[in-house]
């Protein structure tokens, strides 16, 4: 009876957007829950992170040269606790995250985004800066909140695209920094492969969940404090190309290093493989003699020395070169930590050696695009670098200065290291029977 077929056909179409309906409910209840929960362990680790870093330096200032046996010992334990036990927690945690959203539902991609290896990125990241490596808690943060949004998700039994690890990890960079718009601009230029407007939606809606939670609270502030950045139109013509051209091109120095030996196809990736502990102890001592000879600058994440060069305040000449040969012994171990908040303390080391050439009044802006010319060569983001450095210094009068000294020091960068950074990184963390990753590509296949 055609009457009785339409109210069925009406019942089926009302029981239907019925579940539609309670199916986006319980994705934004995720989504909410997800990144509260971001912003709050984005604090938590934060405040344990200085109170690591305060301790390692009270035993060093104690003890100076203890370091020289403790660093190594650490780095070497690191290595054989990751390896043995949670291989997925090596090195930074933004190429876990870039592996695991292109292939959400193999079980690989979900492994590496398990509590079970954010817990183990959280302690083993402590213990790294307990050894006064030379790392930041922004990338392991990227992966902690990527395994919480996910794992949220499954609690309410929502199905976990691409977008849920793309908004986890959007959200932790922005708790980690203070910096919403970086969080957005992050997971466009970084995380995402294929950005869609339904996974904007999510990653702002994450952003600013958890930077609302992390203020909350630690109180609204700037990451670096605020910053005197004016600078005159000459001042800019010559230091943006000079700190984009350098800037970019050190960079991309480091990212190839790096990626000599922690890339599959690297040139000497088989010591990273068949000695890895051999090679970690020679990075450990790299570290440790370095911190010791500079009196500790180069140790931990360099966010003190940044501010420092940022207010315009001295630092030795020789801090710059030290920190890059620390960061990259430290990534090159593989140990568990990031390299945004070393790198952009390069950066301002890098922006130290320029600062002499010029007015003492402009040494903050001139260390401010050191600082961009050299983030942007090592990640290859300028969108992401300018707004976090706008964002985390509380400067708006240099926006046009950093764009320029950005995406100059982003060809430069390109030019000595072709492939970027993070995603040839992520190629070890994928299916090992996959093929070649066509680079920038939604869908590409990835080598193992």
């Amino acid at each position: 009876m055609p009457f009785l077929r339409r109210i069925s056909r009406e019942l089926e179409r009302f029981a239907d957007s019925e579940l539609l309906e309670v199916s986006q409910w319980r994705r934004r209840f995720a989504t909410l829950s997800g990144a509260l929960l971001v912003g709050a362990v984005a604090v938590l680790f934060a405040y344990l992170g200085e109170a690591v870093q305060r301790l390692f330096d009270h035993v060093e200032g104690r003890l100076p040269l203890l370091p020289l046996l403790l660093t190594p010992l650490v780095f070497v334990t690191l290595i054989a606790i990751t390896r043995r036990y949670v291989p997925e927690a090596a090195s930074s945690g933004i190429p876990q995250v870039i592996a695991a959203s292109r292939y959400p539902q193999h079980p690989l991609g979900r492994k590496l985004i398990s509590l079970r290896v954010a817990f183990a990125k959280l302690f083993l990241a402590l213990g790294s800066l307990l050894g006064g490596a030379s790392v930041g808690r922004e990338g392991p943060t990227v992966q902690i909140s990527a395994a919480i949004m996910l794992r949220m998700h499954k609690l309410l039994r929502v199905p976990h695209t691409p977008g849920v690890f793309i908004a986890g990890g959007a959200a932790g960079v922005a708790a980690a920094f203070n910096t919403p718009l970086a969080g957005i601009a992050f997971a466009i230029e970084e995380l995402a492969v294929a950005y869609e407007q339904r996974v904007a939606v999510l990653v702002m809606g994450a952003v600013m969940i958890s930077g609302l939670m992390a203020q909350g609270l630690a109180g609204n502030y700037i990451y670096f404090g605020a910053v005197s950045s004016d600078i005159p139109l000459q001042t800019m013509l010559i230091v943006a190309p000079i700190a984009g051209l350098l800037g970019g091109a050190l960079g991309g120095l480091f990212s190839r290093l790096l990626l000599s030996f922690r890339s599959p196809e690297g040139r000497w990736s088989a010591i990273a493989t068949r000695r890895p502990l051999l090679l970690a102890l020679v990075c450990g001592v790299i570290v440790a003699v370095l911190g010791v000879m500079t009196n500790g600058s180069t140790w931990g994440t360099g966010y003190d020395s940044s501010v420092t060069l940022l207010r315009g305040s001295e630092m030795p000449m020789e801090f710059g070169p030290a920190k890059f040969i620390a960061t990259l012994a430290t990534a090159i171990s593989g140990i568990p930590g990031g390299i945004f908040a070393p790198s952009l303390a390069v950066g301002a080391g890098f922006g130290n050696l320029m600062a002499p050439l010029f007015p003492a009044e402009q040494a903050g802006a001139v260390v401010l695009l050191g600082m961009a010319g050299y983030f942007v060569g090592v990640v290859r983001t300028p969108l992401t670098a300018v707004i976090i450095l706008s964002e985390a210094t509380g400067s708006t009068t240099i926006i046009l200065p950093l764009f320029a000294t950005a995406l100059i020091g982003d060809w430069a960068g390109s030019q000595i290291c072709r492939e970027r950074l993070y995603h040839v990184l992520a190629r070890n963390f994928m299916p090992k029977d996959d093929g070649k990753d066509d680079e920038g590509k939604a869908g590409g296949k990835p080598a193992g």
